[in-house]
């Protein structure tokens, strides 16, 4: 029931963001896009009663989450104020990997058979974006690198829980790293590199299913065996 509800509120935020996106609606957009991560937090809460280290460490990382969200923004009249949400943004998916990381602790005997691939697949696509990017970042260089490499041990994390956790919440919260991932590159190619058609909708959309998709695994979440607390 929760999941239905918070769902069902989750897609009129969803579709009043994206359409304040496409119409350039920025009193709609302001307004709706702190209830992104709102809706989701209190629906974790609702579902999980926070009973484990884990919703606790996805619970920080939505609140850092919902700080990012707001810094950017206002970035527009305060262009600093991007630098802080990539920061904000750093420290929720560094709470993500610490949430995931319990996972791995549940279970550390067992050998993922993805775990190189993901390591090697995620490496090289992040690297090839940061140096396809490098050119065009000037003093952006070093954060963008720092944030290049710690969501992409997040997506390693979110593969690495494979064989760990029930098969449905590994997909979630895997398919909604792969989404950050999505939302974050066409961003960074936006913002640095060239401007992509509609690319506040697509970002927006990316963003809003990764976060949902996460939330949503975490809810569902169940550990095969348990050598830790969860």
């Amino acid at each position: 029931m929760k999941t239905k509800l918070f769902s069902f509120l989750f897609s009129i935020v969803f579709i009043l963001q994206l359409y304040a996106e496409y119409t350039a609606n920025a009193s709609v957009r302001n307004f709706t896009k702190p209830l992104i991560v709102i809706i989701l937090a209190t629906w974790l809460v609702s579902a999980t009663r926070l009973r484990g280290r884990f919703h606790k460490r996805i619970l920080v990382g939505l609140i850092f989450a919902l700080l990012g969200d707001v810094l950017l923004m206002y970035q527009i009249n305060q262009p600093s104020f991007f630098i802080y949400g990539l920061i904000a943004f750093l420290l929720c998916h560094i709470f993500y990997i610490r949430a995931f990381i319990l996972d791995h602790k549940s279970n550390p005997d067992y050998k993922n058979p993805y775990f190189l691939w993901a390591v090697g697949a995620f490496a090289i696509f992040c690297s090839g974006l940061f140096f396809y990017l490098q050119p065009r970042l000037e003093a952006m260089q070093f954060p963008v690198l720092m944030y290049a490499i710690i969501i992409t041990v997040m997506a390693i994390m979110a593969v690495n829980r494979y064989g760990k956790v029930n098969l449905f919440s590994f997909n979630l919260i895997l398919y909604g790293a792969l989404f950050f991932l999505l939302s974050d590159s066409v961003l960074a190619v936006n913002k640095f590199s060239h401007p992509i058609p509609q690319s506040g909708a697509l970002i927006m959309a990316s963003y809003m299913i990764a976060q949902y998709l996460i939330v949503y695994g975490t809810v569902e979440r169940r550990l095969v065996v348990t050598q830790t607390e969860v």
